[in-house]
């Protein structure tokens, strides 16, 4: 039974096994970069909005108005929170014929890509990604509802993802 956590159960990497011995898949989890990412995004722009909330109300008005500070320092705390639970639910596996890719924490979502469909399979990486060692895998195929994205992925394992996908994607297209 699924309890709704991903774990890394195994290895990562090209000798990874597609799937378990049950049958299942092998899920695997995001790296912790990508967490720590969100969480320095968070507190850098909440906290410049806190500071001037705080900061501006308090000198021109005086001090008992600088607690306008306080609601974005708690929805600072709250999204804290948020963004740990929302990186806990990001996963995937990669099973025989197709990819697998979960996410959600209230409406959870999992997206089925098969190799055989995938028109194109890019790694992406923003500046703020590169500082933090992070890249992220796009997929599309023909219909747009399914194109799917893996983000905060470790470089190396975004293009070892991508050329397994590439690689895959064009043997099972072979036939269509």
């Amino acid at each position: 039974m699924d309890t709704g956590s991903p774990q890394n159960t195994g290895p990562v990497g090209p000798q990874a096994t597609v799937e378990a011995a049950g049958g299942e898949p092998e899920w695997i989890a995001l790296p912790p970069g990508l967490l720590r990412m969100r969480r320095l995004l968070l507190v850098v722009w909440l906290g410049l909005i806190a500071l001037a909330a705080g900061l501006l109300p308090g000198l021109l008005a005086g001090p008992a108005w600088a607690a306008f500070a306080l609601p974005p320092l708690a929805l600072m705390a709250w999204c804290w929170v948020m963004i740990e639970r929302n990186w806990r639910s990001w996963r995937y596996a990669e099973r025989a014929d197709d990819l697998l890719i979960t996410r959600g924490v209230l409406w959870r979502e999992e997206t089925v890509v098969p190799y055989g469909r995938m028109q194109l399979v890019e790694v992406t990486s923003g500046p703020v990604e590169r500082h933090f060692g992070l890249a992220s895998v796009q997929l599309h195929t023909a219909a747009a509802a399914t194109d799917a994205t893996i983000p905060g992925l470790d470089p190396a394992e975004a293009e070892r993802l991508r050329d397994r996908l590439t690689e895959l994607g064009e043997a099972r297209s072979a036939g269509l």
